[in-house]
């Protein structure tokens, strides 16, 4: 992640995060790497897309990693809201599935990128 090709930390400080998955563990293992990162501040945590919506309106994050599948309002619809209601805030879309039309429907969303979480 860069403040170039993700918008985040205009002023040159840091960029804010907001990461979004149903998993615990995959929460707590991108919040470790993201925060050792000297340019990178993890924001919040959000267990489902409802909860991202909502934690993007008070947070006000630069980039909002996004999990697919989700309880409650799944990452594509989440999405959508969070580029709608506000677009200032990047989301990337991050997934364990490979197929082309959680990407098409991620990028139709208004998502800026889109990853496996392997990558």
């Amino acid at each position: 992640m860069t403040r170039d090709t993700l918008g985040g930390g205009t002023d040159g400080g840091t960029i804010r995060v907001l990461i979004a998955d149903d998993q615990m563990m995959v929460r707590e293992g991108f919040s470790v790497l993201l925060g050792a990162m000297p340019d990178i501040e993890v924001v919040g945590e959000a267990v489902n897309g409802r909860e991202a919506v909502d934690q993007v309106r008070e947070l006000a994050p630069d980039v909002v990693l996004m999990d697919i599948r989700m309880p409650e309002m799944n990452g594509i619809e989440a999405t959508r809201e969070i580029v709608a209601a506000d677009g200032a805030a990047k989301v990337l879309v991050l997934t364990t599935f490979d197929l082309d039309e959680y990407v098409y429907q991620a990028l139709r969303a208004g998502a800026s990128g889109f990853l496996l979480k392997d990558a």
